[in-house]
């Protein structure tokens, strides 16, 4: 990321106060769900956008977005909000049939003597 890019996102007032965005990064789906609905359409859109620019809060900002109509999103965050509230709509992608639920690779052991 780019110096100056970094400087706007930072500087970038969140619309909600710290307590309710901290409640909701700590929140389970079910309870993010009930956040999200105490907030006003318009500080939920700010948020949405606010949420997704930052890697550890996208998901969040996706699920903000979800509530949200797509004119708003188009209002208040331009070509980043329509893509945003296209993304919001899209199915989570499957995992692979033989992925495991940790995501690592399978271990073997040595059949062989070792030296």
């Amino acid at each position: 990321m780019l110096p100056e890019h970094r400087a706007l996102l930072e500087d970038e007032p969140c619309p909600v106060a710290d307590e309710i965005l901290g409640e909701m990064y700590r929140a389970s789906a079910h309870g993010l769900n009930e956040l999200i609905a105490t907030v006003s359409p318009t500080a939920r859109v700010l948020l949405a956008v606010y949420c997704y620019r930052r890697a550890h809060l996208a998901s969040i900002g996706l699920a903000i977005a979800a509530t949200c109509d797509k004119d708003d999103l188009a209002d208040w965050g331009g070509n980043a909000g329509v893509v945003l509230f296209e993304r919001s709509r899209e199915a989570p992608a499957p995992l692979p049939s033989n992925a495991h639920a940790t995501g690592r690779r399978k271990i073997t052991l040595a059949t062989g003597l070792l030296r």
